[in-house]
């Protein structure tokens, strides 16, 4: 079929831009066929081949999920063929606007119908992951559902041999960050963690400016994150308990966490300002400048010794709980002090014995001036270059490659924001073993690092461990 074989010219007259005001005139329902059409075949365990388009699922069809399915649905390499989401559809996602499984089936069906020239219904929806993951024609899957939702899917779909592209924080706690990279480890699939500014010029270029020596001895990182708990869904107010809307499974909705009674200020994109589904702005943008922080102190592999001075204001609401405002101070081994703060400028500057350099989204600056035009020579330190976080995903699961911000980075780089929380509720200063993922000498903060899962889903977790 034409669909699978699209020409170069064709995607490049159907760009995202194009997309995008499909997704904006989304049809409140679709109708689709019950077969997913393959279009790409394993050449033995996780490997598929490069002539063959990737067949990928989208898990999760609300807020980030609409941008993402914009990016990768325009890669000529790739095939969207299933959309699974608890919601069949609602608002309460970024801005108040329609969110859901049927959104973003009429997305992408829409898309590749408008570019065929011909109705196209081969984009299934499905309510629960675990049928997703278990198609066999499904060669990789993107994990874009609230923080606490992330470890059981990625487990299952390592052990099934899928490619998976998790959007960020990588996990909800620091535990299930490890169980994580332990299991795409041993299973040999390709991981990308949705730290999309690794994949900007401009931090890598700050980076490798860092990493070379140019600012000299680095003594100081600060990274200056978002403040508040702003109501993206336009449901801040909506705390009362009601009845659970028609098509949205909220049981499954809640899944591993504590069971809760349903309102919707809880759910969809404001989950991120509840402590039992994510962290907050710590961990919202904890995956973004604090992942650039550790690129740049070449820390990638390993995480602080100590957490200190950490203080905190916490969400006043019948429903949220996060920290509001927020300061933190990371020792490292080398010398480097890490501040995590709302306080602080915007974006990640680097501080050394003889000049800075600060890089946010679009932009960086340096001094001295002559920075600007410093040449990093082949022979020095040259950083992994990505120019697009989702072409480089896709360029791995064809080459086998590691990715930019595989699953290992992507864990020791959230651990700082689940630790700057604890220390913060602790309101205590905490020593911390990057090797052994534990706090030294405090049973309380140990406590903390782990949630307590709901059955079913605690015993399925503890069954998908590996060493």
């Amino acid at each position: 079929m034409e669909t699978f074989n699209l020409k170069t010219k064709r995607m490049k007259e159907f760009n995202r831009r194009d997309f995008m005001k499909l997704s904006g005139a989304a049809a409140a329902s679709v109708i689709v066929i019950p077969t997913i059409i393959s279009a790409c075949a394993r050449g033995g365990k996780g490997h598929i081949a490069p002539s063959d388009r990737i067949n990928l699922a989208i898990i999760g069809s609300g807020n980030q999920a609409m941008n993402d399915i914009g990016d990768f649905i325009t890669d000529k390499r790739v095939q969207i063929t299933a959309i699974c989401d608890v919601n069949k559809q609602s608002t309460g996602y970024w801005d108040g606007k329609l969110g859901g499984r049927d959104v973003g089936l009429s997305l992408v069906n829409g898309y590749y119908s408008k570019l065929s020239g011909k109705k196209y219904t081969g984009c299934r929806g499905f309510e629960d992951f675990r049928e997703v993951i278990e198609r066999k024609d499904i060669d990789a899957v993107e994990v874009v559902i609230p923080d606490h939702w992330h470890s059981i899917p990625v487990l299952m779909a390592a052990k099934a041999g899928k490619d998976i592209y998790c959007q960020k924080p990588l996990a909800l706690t620091i535990p299930e960050g490890r169980a994580m990279a332990n299991a795409v480890k041993k299973y040999g699939v390709i991981f990308q963690t949705g730290s999309q500014q690794r994949s900007d010029e401009n931090f890598r270029r700050v980076c490798e400016l860092v990493r070379n020596g140019r600012i000299g001895q680095l003594q100081t990182v600060e990274c200056g994150l978002p403040s508040g708990t702003p109501d993206y869904g336009k449901t801040g107010h909506l705390t009362n308990t009601i009845a659970v809307p028609e098509g949205f499974d909220y049981n499954m909705w809640l899944g591993p966490a504590p069971d809760a009674p349903y309102c919707p200020a809880r759910t969809h994109v404001n989950f991120r300002w509840v402590l039992d589904y994510s962290g907050g702005q710590v961990t919202d943008w904890g995956g973004h400048h604090p992942d650039i922080a550790q690129w740049g102190m070449d820390t990638e592999y390993t995480g602080p010794l100590k957490i200190q001075n950490a203080s905190a204001q916490w969400a006043v609401h019948p429903v949220w709980n996060t920290a509001t405002d927020y300061y933190f101070e990371c020792l490292y081994a080398n010398g480097v002090k890490l501040i995590i703060s709302n306080k602080l400028k915007g974006g990640v500057t680097f501080r050394g014995t003889e000049g800075w350099a600060y890089a946010n989204r679009g932009t960086h600056q340096v001094f001295p001036e002559s920075l600007k035009d410093s040449v990093i020579a082949p022979s020095e330190i040259n950083l992994y270059k990505s120019d697009n976080h989702f072409r480089n995903f896709i360029d791995c699961v064809l080459s086998r490659k590691e990715t930019i911000a595989p699953a290992e980075i992507g864990h020791r780089s959230i651990t700082m924001s689940h630790l700057g929380n604890i220390a913060m509720k602790l309101q205590q200063d905490l020593d911390w073993d990057p090797k052994a993922e534990k706090f030294i000498n405090n049973d309380v903060a140990n406590a903390m690092l782990s949630r307590k899962m709901r059955e079913p889903w605690a015993g399925i977790y503890q069954s998908l461990l590996v060493d």
